[in-house]
């Protein structure tokens, strides 16, 4: 009975995203983005959020399920972002969270329990409207991780700090 769902795909080629459609049937809205040529909602260019301050940021995320292993690190993340974010949003689709941000209507987005296919036609749109996807634990390729953030360039660099952790060894 939540009307907020979509269906995600991407192509993928030699490890690149090449072309990434995110539909919201509920909303009758499409995001498609393709590599270089930037992103579209319906046929009209999109572009990431302009704000500059994380203190006038929404920021978008997906809680993990409750018996996750990371759950109180997540929980830590989440508050940190709470106390300095205009606002935080669960609606529980991150491909439609991350078309959001593409289109400006979140700020910025944090996940740490997802796959690549849930992340990848997302993550494209993000970049091709300008805006910019890392991950949260130093990985060369955010898609090779669970764990990523996206967002304008200045939401980023304040969201990062926030939700990082230690890379890898």
């Amino acid at each position: 009975g939540l009307p907020y769902y979509a269906v995600s795909l991407a192509l993928e080629a030699d490890g690149e995203t090449l072309l990434g459609v995110v539909a919201d049937p509920a909303r009758r809205e499409t995001f498609t983005a393709v590599r270089g040529r930037g992103a579209r909602l319906n046929g009209r260019p999109l572009r990431v959020s302009g704000r500059a301050r994380l203190d006038e940021a929404v920021i978008g995320t997906v809680v993990p399920p409750p018996k996750w292993p990371d759950m109180e690190a997540y929980l830590e993340r989440f508050c940190a972002v709470a106390r300095r974010a205009a606002g935080v949003r669960r609606a529980g689709a991150a491909a439609l969270d991350l078309a959001y941000v593409a289109a400006g209507r979140l700020d910025g987005f944090f996940v740490m329990s997802l796959k690549r296919w849930d992340i990848a036609a997302g993550a494209l749109l993000v970049r091709e409207a300008g805006g910019q996807v890392a991950s949260l634990d130093g990985h060369p390729d955010p898609l090779g991780t669970d764990r990523i953030a996206a967002g304008n360039a200045p939401v980023l660099e304040a969201l990062l700090p926030l939700v990082r952790f230690a890379p890898p060894r």
